[in-house]
């Protein structure tokens, strides 16, 4: 028998629980089909394990830089505590609670591993091998992720490397950790078990953090080196191995062999496009899922799949690989198939209700490390290279009064990227402790394109960090009557 619903998700995760909830409350009928854990990637081994991990270290490294609270910081902090209290944050990874905030929500839950078996069809075989088959009135949305890149390193594979799973799952700190990336799970992960005492290496092939802007990587590579984290920056392992006693050897360009307890990959994401039975629908397996601003999935041609029915939302479409970006298109998806199904208007217009615009030039990241890195919009390189005429203004955030009651000798740098043709905000980078609650007023000022003589009209409280603003402006503005 086959199951109809009016909208079939395939992957139960944050971004995958938006879309059906969305198609939900426009009155569709929504099922989803999850093969592991109802919250997805997010929830049980990324964003919310990860943060957890990070926090100890964070606020003990914070306390220790306010006089008064430093002479009250005396013990190291307490590993398997902080492990514990990772571990109330993922609900010691059973997903009761997400099952039934599904189930409040009037969505359907299907549990298995999905298969497309034709257009609108889905065929769900079940861990007990129980076989459910499903049809979509109206559409059916791949938010299935993606998994970690395992690169071409002689022996990496069969040396049981750990991935971002791993790390953020782990129940104690091995004493040695060998890294291979510099990217943001990299540096994370990197600050995290350095935290606990762990002794670690990181191996990145360029710069860390090298999408954004250079100052950013060049502050966190030496709060990594203060640390004690090892940096070998400028090539990849060559071989990897493990011996029968566990210990892993990662041999380096000119031949160092560096001995740890575990190794972990952190190099990049590939598409969870595999194993779905695309094929049967004209696309190609283990491919990214290009979508249009709808999110309605590209074939080879360039065009949306005839009947305009096939949805890719969050990782899978390769557009900005973030949880809440992923989470943003969903709405949109949610609400374009809606509309789409009841014959609505469709705002598809640049900012419409039912697209997701800011994935191109308004993406907010923030990444926890020590400093933290918040960013949104274009850096001053890639304004450059879309054609925009720019000024780049810079400034030390310790020069803010606010920064300076926050933390003794506060240290920090960030930077405002100005369209010179409209007079508004393109990117700002923060790097500096606590900037992450600065990134969203970026957000706001980038997406509504508020114009620069305006922003002079949002006072900042004073003494906060926000102050940061004012003085981007004052500098602007110097610089623009010089």
């Amino acid at each position: 028998m086959t199951t109809e619903y009016d909208v079939i998700v395939i992957g139960a995760g944050a971004i995958g629980e938006n879309a059906a909830d969305r198609a939900v409350q426009g009155g569709l009928s929504a099922v989803l089909v999850e093969a592991e854990l109802v919250g997805g990637e997010c929830s049980y081994w990324a964003c919310m394990p990860s943060k957890a991990l990070l926090r100890a270290g964070d606020a003990i490294r914070e306390a220790q830089r306010v006089g008064g609270a430093a002479e009250a910081v005396t013990g190291e902090i307490d590993v398997a505590a902080v492990f514990r209290r990772r571990n109330s944050f993922t609900s010691d990874w059973h997903d009761d609670g997400q099952v039934s905030w599904v189930e409040g929500a009037g969505i359907g839950l299907v549990r298995g591993h999905a298969v497309f078996t034709g257009v609108k069809e889905v065929t769900v075989t079940g861990p007990d091998g129980t076989v459910t088959e499903l049809r979509a009135r109206n559409a059916v949305v791949v938010a299935t992720g993606s998994v970690p890149l395992l690169p071409d390193i002689p022996g990496l594979a069969d040396a049981t490397p750990w991935t971002s799973r791993e790390a953020t799952s782990a129940q104690k700190a091995p004493a040695r950790l060998v890294i291979i990336g510099g990217g943001v799970v990299a540096v994370e992960m990197a600050t995290a078990y350095a935290s606990f005492g762990t002794e670690v290496t990181l191996v990145a092939r360029t710069v860390i953090l090298q999408n954004q802007e250079p100052f950013a990587g060049e502050l966190v590579a030496e709060s990594l080196k203060n640390l004690g984290v090892d940096l070998r920056i400028g090539g990849s392992p060559t071989a990897v191995s493990r011996d029968a006693d566990g210990v892993v050897h990662t041999t380096l360009p000119g031949g160092e062999v560096i001995d740890s307890d575990e190794i972990l990959v952190a190099t990049g994401r590939l598409p969870r496009t595999g194993d779905l039975g695309i094929e049967t629908i004209g696309l190609t397996p283990n491919q990214w899922l290009e979508t249009d601003d709808t999110m309605l999935v590209l074939g080879d041609d360039g065009e949306p799949l005839a009947g305009e029915w096939l949805y890719a939302t969050g990782d899978v479409n390769h557009r900005a690989l973030l949880t809440h970006q992923g989470k943003y298109q969903a709405r949109a998806a949610g609400d374009v198939i809606v509309a789409r199904a009841k014959g609505l208007p469709v705002s598809d217009a640049p900012w419409g209700r039912h697209v997701a615009t800011a994935d191109h030039e308004a993406v907010p990241q923030v990444t926890f490390t020590d400093p933290q890195v918040g960013s949104v919009g274009l850096t001053a390189a890639a304004a450059e290279k879309a054609g925009y005429r720019t000024k780049v203004v810079d400034y030390e955030i310790g020069s803010v009064a606010g920064a300076s009651v926050y933390l003794d000798g506060y240290a920090g740098r960030a930077r405002m990227v100005v369209d010179e043709d409209r007079k508004v905000v393109l990117g700002v980078t923060f790097v500096g402790a606590a900037v992450q609650e600065l990134v969203h007023s970026a957000t706001v000022a980038i997406v509504g394109e508020v114009p620069l003589d305006r922003l002079w009209h949002a006072v900042p409280s004073y003494p906060t960090i926000s102050e940061v603003w004012l003085r981007f402006l004052e500098t602007y503005g110097r610089d623009a009557s010089a």
